[in-house]
Parts: C-alpha cells; structure tokens; sequence
C-alpha cells in the first residue's frame, strides 16, 4: 500500500468513525433497539422550553414553567421514559422575538421536543424552523393562526373558539340581545386577531354590533379606549389583552361609571392581580373562558396536582398557568412513550406518535382533545370562571365547559 492509499484509508476511517458518533445525535439506533434522533442519547431526552420569565407574560411562564418541571421530575423519580431521565432546558426570552430565535438556535439541535414556546408571535417567528426541524413543539399561545402544522400542537381551544363560547355566554346569562352593543378590547398581533375572528364570527350570528379597540404591547392606560366605549353605549366588553392592561381596562371602567360585564380570554388574567386594588372589582364584573377547569373544582386529580405542586413551590400562585404547564408537559410524555413503544424515538416518530391519537386523561377536568388533525382546533368546549379570592387557585367555576351552539358552525381557517 502506498502512502496516499494508506492516507486515504485512514481518512476513510476517520469518517466512518465520526458518521457513527454523529449518528447518535442526528438518528441510529441505540443499544436497547430503538431508534433515535437529536435529544436522545442511551440514558437521557433533552426537551426544551422557550418561556417569558422577564416579560409581560412572566406570571404564566413562571407558572408554566415550574408545572412542567414538576411533571418531568415526577417522570424521572419513576424511572424516566425508555429508560432514560427527561432533563428539560429552560431558555428565557422575555417576549423578544429575536431573543427567542437565539434560543432557539441554541437548544433546538440537542432537543427531542418543546413542550413550552410562550407567545404567538414567537412560535409564528420560529414555525419554519420548526416544520424544517421536525421539531414537537407545544406552543403557550392559542391563536388560530397557528393551525394547520404537523408539528405545532395547539392545545384546549382558540382563542377564536373561546371568544365564540364568550359571546355565547353574554346572549345566554347576561342579557345580551339582538341589536345590543358589544365593546371588543385586543392586542396587535396574532393573540388579538384571532380573538377578534371568533368575536366577529359570534356578533354576527348574534346580531350583535361589535365596538373594536385595539392597543400595542407597550400601551398601560386603557383610559382612550373606555373612552370609546362609554361613547358607543356598549352592554359588556370582551378581553383579549396582557392581565396588566385587562386590570386598568376594568379599573378605569370602575372609576368613570362604566359597570359592564367583561369576558376575557385565558391569556387576560393572572391571579396576582386579586391582589390589587382592581381585584375586587374583577371579583364582580369579570369572567375568563378557558379550556382549563379551574383548581378548585371537586376532581381528585386537580386535588392531587394542587398538593404536590404547592409542596414542591410553597407559596406560589396556583392558577391556570400550572395547569396548562402540566397538562402540556404531559402531551410530550405521551408522545414519548409511545414512541418508545414503537421503538423509534427519532423526531418524526416522535411527532407520528403524538398524532396518533387523542390527549391523555390525566384527571384533571379537560375536555378530550384529538391530535390527529392540526387544521382544527384540539377542542371546542370551554369552561366559564370568575375571578375568586377564596377559591384554591384564584378562581371559581360559573359554566362547565360547553360547546355553544353558536361554535358548532364555526370553522376557522388555519394557518390565518
């Protein structure tokens, strides 16, 4: 053998060695026989949250976070999933868009999933990466826009589906009428947008007439816009904004005499704010629709959650946000285990996995939700609850989650 065959030979082998070492990262399979990708090595699943610790959504990131941390450990202090821990990686990216997209860029390539991506204008920034990817991804945001991926599971209902349910509850309990004045209060982007296609969709149908106000992130005087309000003679008012804002649109409407029923979406209310001087005022004028049963309804597992989760985080605030935290971190625990059962834990067949069948039944209060459809909402049922002091949790039940008649016929269109 010559010199250059004995350098080529050894360059080949060179290679061979560093395709086989890649091949644990990338897709191979392992010593027990099943297939693996990015995340997953012989003892361990990487999974990766992108969260608001910092941001106008730190209350439900907080919250979110410290559930799913709560679950994985809960997964791993039984023995793990495919015999291997599950380490989740938090990134925090303070609803920044491009602090978002680093983080992506950081986790994503060692990641089997994400079971958090707080905000819809973040998940619609990364959606391409994450379709080019094969990327699980569980999204803390539920515009309808965010429809119709394989990959993006939007969990519970829409927030089109729940303005829907709203606009439903106000004709049916709280004398709405045909011909009656609807105020609509939203943020720019995907979040109010798709809160106002279901609010649209339902004044419609109601024969109501919609009042829209729309502010920007950074607008903390909600003073103009009830303004506008009182001036249009509106009956109630429907909520899709940050809880800060939610918080002055009630007090201010308190302070000028406006005493109209508020019905907010899930993402307008924190349980901090009971705390404030607007918290009794909630206390009497304001409903949240949700697909999340509310912590202090009599069910053994929304009793058995709150305990370890107050165990494990004394002190903190026990609302929707560790609900939803749980039940999410919970979807990619399913997906995992039945991917493990079906011997491949690459990323598709991660994702193949999760879209074959329905969400798992965890006790605690959610409606079934269908995986395996991504043009349409996972559900269509939401729950009704009002602010509460004294309820576990911060609020009480008003309506148990109803598909109205007026979301029956309501179709969105995914992807926006």
């Amino acid at each position: 053998m010559n010199h250059l065959t004995r350098l080529t030979g050894a360059a080949l082998l060179l290679a061979l060695t560093a395709a086989g070492c890649s091949g644990k990262a990338t897709g191979g399979a392992s010593q027990d026989g099943v297939k693996t990708g990015p995340g997953v090595t012989k003892d361990k699943i990487t999974v990766s949250a992108l969260t608001d610790l910092t941001g106008p959504y730190a209350a439900l990131g907080k919250g979110v976070t410290q559930a799913q941390k709560l679950y994985y450990d809960q997964v791993n202090n039984a023995g793990g999933i495919c015999g291997r821990k599950v380490e989740l990686v938090v990134r925090d990216h303070g609803y920044d868009v491009q602090k978002a997209l680093a983080a992506y860029s950081e986790v994503a390539p060692r990641s089997a999933a994400l079971p958090q991506v707080i905000g819809s204008p973040i998940t619609v920034a990364l959606r391409q990466r994450v379709e080019a990817d094969k990327l699980l991804t569980i999204p803390q945001a539920w515009a309808h826009t965010l429809l119709g991926s394989k990959y993006v599971q939007i969990t519970g209902t829409t927030y089109d589906v729940d303005m829907v349910n709203a606009v439903a509850f106000l004709t049916r309990e709280k004398g709405i009428k045909n011909g009656d004045k609807v105020g609509h209060l939203r943020l720019e982007g995907d979040y109010g947008q798709s809160s106002l296609t279901g609010a649209r969709h339902a004044a419609r149908k109601a024969g109501l007439t919609l009042v829209e106000q729309q502010v920007k992130p950074t607008d903390a005087d909600m003073t103009a816009q009830v303004g506008a309000f009182r001036r249009a003679g509106v009956k109630a008012i429907l909520v899709s904004v940050s809880p800060k804002q939610a918080a002055s649109l009630v007090g201010v409407s308190a302070a000028g005499g406006l005493n109209v029923p508020f019905v907010a979406s899930n993402s307008a209310f924190a349980q901090q704010l009971l705390a404030t001087p607007v918290g009794p005022v909630m206390e009497k004028n304001y409903y949240i629709v949700t697909a999340a049963a509310p912590f202090s309804m009599d069910l053994p597992g929304l009793k058995k959650l709150a305990g370890e989760y107050q165990m494990a985080y004394k002190g903190q605030p026990l609302d929707s946000a560790v609900l939803s935290g749980y039940s999410t971190a919970a979807v990619v625990g399913e997906a995992l285990r039945k991917a493990c059962a079906g011997k491949d834990l690459s990323r598709e067949g991660i994702v193949n996995a999760h879209r074959s069948g329905k969400s798992p039944d965890l006790g605690l209060g959610s409606a079934p939700e269908d995986f395996t459809r991504w043009d349409v909402p996972a559900a269509r049922a939401s729950y009704v609850v009002r602010p509460d002091r004294k309820a576990v949790g911060g609020t009480s039940l008003v309506q148990k989650a109803t598909e109205s008649d007026l979301v029956r016929d309501y179709r969105p269109p995914a992807g926006g």
